[in-house]
């Protein structure tokens, strides 16, 4: 059999289809941007149909780059962007509205009502998240309300939700499939993590009909088979996970202790916990981290909503930018007598404070302050935001969080400039690794293991490489200034600050 992945990486603002050889390097690639809907101020929305068709057209890409055939694919990973939810009719597939995406903020309101009535401390208990917008169960919720007919349709059993990865499989297999993995489950808000089941209480709750969720599986599984019309050959689905898992299992952080930061169009940082569901005290999310042979492996998760978004702020918002390749040197040339800080809370405060009311500002600007200035502001604010999230997961959990090296991917990484303010900012090593594809390379070796073409566990961890690994240079008390500064600046930004 060849050895031969196909991994489809859906993702906020792209969708990638990348072709990983036997030897897990990457033979083929295609890309394709899709459309960002802002109906409201605080509202984001993504076309299922649009995200169907950048599917397809870069798979085909992706064939096409590596010079092969469907055919000769053994197996294919899905990995994609989470919380994002879709509804679809049963019986023709047709979505019945916008998805609505992660990042949206609409039912703030609603999670303000279900926290007043005392309900966060169960839905956490059950789900290890937090009642916040971020995630699907009342995002759901809110379209079967304001969707004319949703949600009768849904009781009689006609509609079917699912996040990405369900909506892609169901559309691949030509709705043979009505599946999701344990990881993009525990994203919900209606999945119990420790009993691996979609939980009543909460599903009452939220008015949500449990015949419209589908079956969860572990994350190496049998997904079904892609329909031959699709791509010219049936080719058996056999990994799912949720993006920032996917990354996880990418870079090998497979042991107890180990750590990994994706930096995207937000920043999620993942702590291996292994069997230990730790409750954080701070704020973090307890999640899954994977899956497999019926096990389950838990993390400690913080997540930032904005990090790569607020430079394309800078090139699409500000237009003082044209490429966000240029923030590297500008960030390199900012006067060091400044410090600027940017609080990038465009859709509200994520982790550890969660404040969906929160708005970005800026703080300690002066009549020098130019694009340099704001481009290193930018920058550092990922930093920042990754040191809070570090500091409340040591202390959420004393088994080896102390002494972590981060292990980073994501388009920010390849900026050494941004790298070498991380490791200086969280005075902890941050190495980079030779393939940055982690998240896409997750989803792949899922597949190729499930499919027996490529190594398991162990075998796979023994072939992850560091490109180079930065040390923190900082002196201590300029950190502790800057650190200082940074949290007045949050304190300042928060909707009760």
């Amino acid at each position: 059999m060849s050895g031969y992945v196909l991994a489809i990486d859906q993702g906020t603002t792209s969708t990638r289809a990348i072709v990983f050889d036997g030897d897990m390097h990457v033979a083929g690639k295609g890309q394709k941007e899709f459309t960002q809907i802002y109906p409201r101020s605080g509202w984001v929305e993504h076309d299922p149909e649009e995200i169907w068709d950048s599917v397809v057209s870069t798979v085909h890409m992706a064939l096409r780059d590596a010079g092969i055939e469907a055919s000769d694919l053994a197996a294919l990973g899905i990995t994609n962007q989470r919380e994002t939810v879709v509804v679809w009719e049963r019986e023709t597939g047709r979505p019945i509205q916008n998805a609505i995406v992660w990042q949206d903020r609409r039912t703030a309101s609603y999670c303000d009502n279900l926290k007043r009535q005392d309900l966060e401390r169960l839905f956490t208990k059950k789900t290890g998240l937090i009642l916040d917008p971020y995630f699907s169960g009342t995002k759901l919720s809110w379209m079967l309300a304001n969707v004319k007919g949703a949600r009768a349709r849904a009781a009689r059993g006609d509609l079917c939700f699912g996040t990405i990865d369900t909506f892609l499989i169901w559309r691949l297999t030509g709705g043979k499939s009505f599946v999701t993995d344990a990881t993009n489950a525990s994203r919900t808000l209606m999945y119990n993590i420790a009993e691996n089941a979609w939980d009543e209480d909460l599903l009452d709750i939220l008015r949500i009909p449990a015949a419209m969720l589908p079956e969860v599986k572990d994350c190496a599984a049998d997904f079904g088979t892609v329909d031959p019309d699709i791509f010219g050959a049936a080719i058996p689905i056999l990994g799912v996970a949720g993006d920032q898992q996917a990354a996880t299992i990418g870079q090998a952080c497979f042991a107890p202790g180990m750590m990994k930061s994706t930096y995207g169009t937000g920043c999620f940082a993942l702590l291996n916990t292994g069997a230990d569901m730790v409750r954080s005290k701070n704020r973090l999310l307890t999640t899954i981290a994977y899956r497999l042979n019926g096990e389950t492996t838990y993390a400690l998760e913080g997540s930032i909503f904005i990090a790569g978004a607020a430079v394309q702020w800078l090139r699409d918002g500000l237009g003082i930018i044209g490429s966000a390749a240029e923030t590297n040197a500008l960030a390199e040339r900012a006067d060091p007598t400044q410090e600027v800080y940017l609080v990038p809370a465009f859709t509200g405060l994520g982790a550890p404070h969660w404040d969906a009311k929160a708005r970005g500002a800026i703080f300690g600007l002066t009549r020098n302050s130019g694009p340099a200035e704001l481009s290193r502001a930018a920058l550092e604010a990922v930093c920042y935001q990754t040191r809070d999230l570090l500091d409340a997961m040591q202390k959420d959990w004393k088994n080896g969080a102390e002494d972590t090296v981060l292990r980073v991917d994501g388009g920010m990484v390849a900026s050494n400039w941004t790298m070498q303010r991380l490791a200086d900012l969280l005075d902890a090593p941050v190495d980079r690794p030779v393939i940055l594809e982690t998240t896409a390379l997750g989803a792949a070796w899922l597949a190729g293991s499930r499919a027996g073409v490529w190594p398991d566990r162990d075998g796979f961890s023994a072939t992850w490489k560091r490109d180079r690994r930065f040390e923190p240079e900082m002196d201590e008390k300029v950190r502790a200034a800057k650190l200082k500064g940074w949290k007045n600046a949050v304190r300042r930004t928060l909707s009760e600050g």
